[in-house]
């Protein structure tokens, strides 16, 4: 999980653009957005892989999954969200799979949520 939470945070910083698209127009500075929840990403991704942070970590990762709800709403819901250059035939898929995303986001929290486990020894097997 660490690793995977690394590597989505580090593509916020190569790619900007493409995550800043997902901020919804009432939030503030969507770029500054973008590069802190990538910075929490790498962070906290860094911190579940060892297990003196592991747990703080895993909470943090249930925090940040909240907090970035809203986007993935608005990109599944929001009339204002641009697909930019997805040709039509592939729109009515592409809007299926924002969809699927919402409950993907309770898995997500639901995997995180398994490392918040104070049993260091259940811990460790999770890596």
């Amino acid at each position: 999980m660490g690793l995977s939470y690394v590597l989505a945070g580090v593509l916020h910083f190569v790619a900007p653009k493409t995550y800043e698209r997902v901020v919804p127009p009432q939030f503030p500075r969507p770029r500054t957005l973008v590069y802190l929840s990538g910075l929490a990403e790498v962070g906290l991704g860094i911190g579940v892989l060892f297990e003196r942070t592991r747990r703080r970590s895993a909470w943090g990762i249930i925090a940040l999954l909240v907090a970035v709800f809203p986007a993935n709403v608005y990109m599944a819901t929001g009339d204002d969200f641009e697909l930019g250059d997805v040709p039509a035939q592939l729109r009515d898929p592409h809007d299926a799979a924002l969809w699927a995303r919402l409950p993907l986001q309770a898995v997500l929290v639901a995997w995180a949520w398994w490392y918040t486990d104070e049993s260091s020894e259940s811990n460790d097997r999770r890596i």
